[in-house]
């Protein structure tokens, strides 16, 4: 039998961090994929040249099929929190599932109305992105179904809100702004892009979050943390390299190297927040 908060004394802790964060989401992630106008898109679209177009269209299909994929492997997580009553963190998480979706609506829209590309584009999809988001996150965030202890969970919030959204995420966030805004070109695609970056910075938030309270109620659940960066940290490196070492020159002259750093600087300061956590300091939310 689940305890009732709501019509008891203890209530709702507004002033918790998920609470806070659903706040935010109440506020900010209410935006509909299918208002944004892409019209002009697919007119800058076309005046691209072929190299451009193809590398675009490579980080488009990474991030819809990553997008889907989250969608598709995030439930357990939820369902977890939800078993072990904590409400507050369960309302905040009913937004991702709902966010987590709207983007894989978002990248369909713009693959479909502004590329005009057949819908199969799994051919762009190297070795690195499939161990991370073919058989890591779904593996990671599956096990929760049957193995909801706090040693699941920190494997499964570092894959997804660590590596899979902290680090590739903003990365190919970055990625996006740097090529558009350069030209001022495609800003449907950019204004898709901020909104979609509003609602991750939420869910990492909510990661680092969970994280923090895991590993600073156990210290010894920091072996996970570097179990999972000792497995996936170089393959998720390898998800941010592989496109630049498929062009020679790279179009809009994008060098490999600031990439490869911006994804480990995003990762390294959000492992700095929970080294913090785990040293018994306040990380806030």
């Amino acid at each position: 039998m689940h305890q009732n908060f709501t019509t008891t004394t203890r209530g709702l802790d507004r002033e918790s961090p998920p609470m806070r964060l659903f706040e935010k989401a109440k506020k900010l992630g209410i935006w509909n994929p299918s208002d944004i106008d892409l019209s002009r898109d697919a007119h800058d679209w076309h005046a691209l040249a072929d190299d451009e177009r193809d590398i675009l269209l490579r980080l488009m299909s990474m991030f819809v099929a990553g997008e889907e994929a989250v969608t598709l492997d995030l439930l357990p997580l939820i369902q977890t929190i939800a078993r072990e009553g904590r409400l507050e963190e369960e309302l905040f998480l009913t937004t991702f599932l709902w966010e987590e979706a709207k983007h894989v609506d978002f990248f369909n829209r713009v693959i479909n109305e502004v590329t005009g590309s057949l819908p199969d584009l799994s051919h762009y999809h190297t070795d690195n992105y499939r161990t991370i988001f073919y058989e890591a996150l779904p593996e990671a965030l599956g096990r929760l179904q049957t193995d909801g202890s706090p040693a699941a969970q920190v494997r499964a919030s570092m894959t997804y809100n660590m590596l899979v959204e902290g680090m590739l995420a903003e990365t190919g966030y970055h990625t996006f702004f740097t090529v558009l805004e350069s030209r001022d070109i495609m800003p449907g695609v950019r204004e898709g892009i901020r909104l979609l970056k509003q609602d991750e910075s939420r869910h990492i938030a909510y990661g680092i979050y969970l994280l923090s309270r895991l590993v600073a109620a156990d210290g010894s659940l920091w072996a996970v943390v570097e179990e999972t960066v000792n497995d996936l940290f170089m393959p998720a490196l390898g998800v941010v390299g592989d496109p630049f070492a498929l062009y020679d020159p790279v179009p809009f002259g994008l060098q490999i190297e600031d990439f490869l750093d911006y994804a480990s600087d995003q990762f390294n300061k959000r492992i700095a927040r929970l080294e913090k956590a785990r040293d018994g300091e306040d990380v806030g939310d």
